[in-house]
């Protein structure tokens, strides 16, 4: 039989691990962050996934960190690309600024794309234009983004390299091992431009 005094100290550790348990998960939810406290549960797969060949499960997988990091910096770019032009050229930008070459390829995505009868990926013309375009517009328009980036050709350097990168990852080949300490540099040469 527990004695008395040993239970209650139970009980104190119990309610104490609970509140904690509980904070933990208040400050997880509120700054958005994972603590590592939970057990990783495997993603559920549709039933066909095992029958793909597990080599290239194990590519895809390896792969996703990749495009995780691609797709977040590529959704920045894009959006302060609108910021800045915004800001400097004014709503009408995109008519005023933006190469004819470009709003062409850009229409015509957008047109075959709706001919598809899949869904519009975007209502912003912005989100159809290629990485290189991306480029393409800044450096053309270089003023609206010279208080941000500190050189224009260390701008385009760093834009051609994440061009290449981004190949393989959007076209679903593996990266060599060099192609991802190149992939973490340039990133962070991305931002090393900013400051």
């Amino acid at each position: 039989m527990i004695n008395t005094d040993i239970e209650s100290k139970i009980r104190l550790f119990t309610l104490a691990n609970s509140l904690t348990e509980n904070c933990l998960d208040r400050v997880e939810s509120e700054l958005r962050v994972d603590l590592g406290r939970k057990e990783v549960v495997e993603i559920k797969r549709k039933d066909y996934y095992l029958q793909f060949n597990a080599d290239f499960r194990k590519e895809a997988k390896e792969m996703a960190e990749h495009y995780e990091i691609f797709y977040c910096l590529e959704r920045s770019i894009r959006a302060l690309v609108v910021q800045l032009m915004q800001e400097e050229y004014g709503d009408n930008w995109w008519d005023l600024k933006v190469p004819p070459a470009i709003k062409t390829n850009v229409d015509n995505n957008m047109n075959r794309e709706a001919e598809s009868g899949f869904t519009q990926r975007s209502e912003k013309k912005i989100d159809y234009t290629t990485f290189g375009e991306l480029g393409q517009i800044v450096s053309g328009n270089w003023t609206a983004f010279d208080d941000l980036f500190k050189n224009s050709r260390a701008f385009q350097k760093i834009m051609t390299s994440l061009n290449l990168l981004r190949g393989p990852i959007a076209h679903c080949c593996p990266l060599a091992e060099d192609e991802i300490v190149r992939l973490e540099i340039t990133v962070k040469d991305w931002f090393r431009l900013m400051e």
